[in-house]
């Protein structure tokens, strides 16, 4: 019986050590359970050219559990890299990949794109790079057009495609007539809030004490960590008694700690924790409202992840989260770029904190209905369609 082959282009780093490899372990863990979800062989192929990975570890090659072919940094993907694939999985976000539709029909095999970021997400990002001048910016966006254009063909022409949070879904999902919508995050059952848990919190906020507020996530201009402090001091102002822990490092770390002195202890810099064994934790046991500066339109799977501990969100009205919010009832949005706003919508939360905790009780079941192994069995099967030899 003819076993299908899965041929992914993944966007992870790699880095050649002598003969070893170093990888991203998410990146291994991730292509291994798609190995044995996938009713056949597995391989992968990933691009040369990052500087460092963090959290990364060394591989032989000959140990992984699938195949791995590396091309160099500024190499073309040719027939022979996908030559005996079945079904080609490749990033849409990748301008590099958005020439394979015709290589994968001369292969004789299906492809499916996955999509994350959307047009104005980029352009967002474009204009928050404070390292590139006006003219830059201009000639910038002249680029994200043409690609954007590429693009839409490709994943029109693709035979699936997959859609990573809503904004994609609203952007591209009419493109393709086998899209499907998936939330991408790392919840677990074993993480989620238990009942101990939500009691807990539920006594805490029903006591009065000082609302307490819990920020992740990289400390940059274009996840609007400059925004933090800001309402912190707009919270004192509205006379909101709140404390807040943030968790993350990048280039705004400076600035924050730089300025936690005018707030006496209720503003606390930490550096990056580990997700499952630390932050999940944290989300859990130590916050009563979770809260976002976020203003780019991607699928930030911090909104689910921290919902996953039975917090609110309060957070900027993006595409994604203004979306989310509607569906899960499970927190506020404000204007983007409104601390005021931010401030306003915690502050209302805090003179009525049960429905706070009714907004914690639905962002855990919104989150609950959405765990990793869920939303990858329904990606798997959507793949596994395109093969229907396979079931």
């Amino acid at each position: 019986m003819h076993q299908p082959r899965l041929i992914m282009f993944a966007p992870a780093p790699v880095l050649r050590m002598g003969n070893r490899l170093r990888l991203d372990v998410k990146f291994v863990e991730g292509v291994a359970q798609h190995c044995e979800a996938w009713p056949g062989p597995v391989s992968c192929v990933l691009r040369e050219g990052c500087g460092d990975i963090p959290f990364g570890a060394e591989y032989a090659l000959d140990a992984l559990p699938f195949d791995l072919r590396i091309l160099g940094r500024h190499e073309p993907v040719a027939l022979g890299h996908v030559e005996g694939a079945d079904v080609i999985l490749a990033d849409a976000d990748d301008t590099n990949l958005l020439s394979l539709v015709p290589l994968a029909r001369q292969a004789g095999a299906k492809i499916a794109y996955v999509i994350e970021y959307t047009l104005q997400t980029r352009m967002q990002i474009l204009m928050l790079d404070r390292q590139r001048s006006p003219l830059r910016k201009l000639r910038g966006a002249a680029w994200l057009l043409h690609q954007e254009r590429r693009r839409r063909r490709a994943m029109h022409q693709a035979d699936a495609l997959q859609c990573n949070g809503y904004p994609a879904a609203e952007s591209y999902g009419r493109l393709n007539g086998n899209a499907m919508t998936y939330m991408d995050g790392r919840l677990t059952p074993e993480v989620l809030a238990t009942p101990a848990d939500i009691k807990a919190r539920q006594q805490h906020l029903r006591s009065g004490a000082p609302l307490r507020l819990i920020h992740s996530g990289r400390l940059e201009p274009m996840k609007g960590a400059q925004d933090l402090l800001p309402v912190m001091r707009e919270l004192a102002r509205l006379g909101v008694t709140a404390e807040l822990d943030i968790y993350g490092s990048g280039s705004e770390a400076p600035a924050i700690a730089a300025g936690l002195a005018e707030f006496d202890g209720r503003v606390r810099l930490h550096p990056p924790v580990d997700f499952r064994n630390t932050l999940t934790r944290l989300n859990r046991e130590s916050a009563d409202l979770f809260l976002s500066c976020h203003r780019q339109s991607d699928p930030s799977c911090t909104y689910i992840e921290a919902m996953g501990g039975g917090l609110a969100v309060v957070g900027y009205a993006n595409a994604m989260w203004r979306r989310m919010a509607e569906l899960s009832q499970a927190g506020l949005h404000a204007p983007l770029g409104s601390v005021a706003g931010l401030a306003g919508r915690i502050a209302t939360l805090d003179k009525d904190r049960e429905t706070l905790i009714e907004m914690g009780d639905k962002a855990l079941g919104f989150a609950s209905a959405r765990l990793f192994q869920d939303e990858f069995r329904r990606r798997m099967q959507h793949l596994r369609e395109l093969v229907p030899a396979t079931g």
